[in-house]
């Protein structure tokens, strides 16, 4: 699971502007908020690729490939994840947390639960 810091592109007196994606095609652009202790997802997808950053507040993130271990990683506002098909995945929120999730592919609308296949087994940090 790669971690990228996403930085402002451009400031002056007014502000920041920052690109969180450059140049992806998104279908959907979604906002969550978790309270602290909130776990989601524990779930894969087929087809679509997902964009995850924090917006404020602070995810641990679980990743898992097919016949891979457990990959796990802090977010704090910020930071971006992407989640490609067929990687499990889960979040738990350490505190207060809101993050986008930018979604490419059938996830999202009325379709949100079309491409999600829950784990049968739950992520868990092979650190705890």
């Amino acid at each position: 699971m790669d971690v990228t810091k996403i930085t402002s592109d451009f400031e002056d007196e007014r502000g920041s502007i920052t690109d969180i994606l450059r140049q992806e095609p998104i279908d959907y652009v979604t906002i969550i908020t978790s309270k602290k202790g909130a776990l989601r997802g524990n779930h894969v997808h087929k087809e679509t690729v997902q964009y995850v950053y924090v917006m404020e507040g602070k995810l641990k993130a679980l990743s898992q490939m097919p016949d891979e271990p457990v990959c796990t990683t802090v977010l704090e506002a910020g930071d971006l994840i992407v989640n490609v098909p067929n990687e499990g995945h889960a979040f738990e929120a350490l505190e207060d947390t809101t993050f986008l999730v930018l979604t490419r592919g059938p996830r999202g609308g009325e379709n949100y639960e079309d491409d999600t296949f829950r784990l049968e087994t739950p992520l868990q940090d092979p650190n705890d």
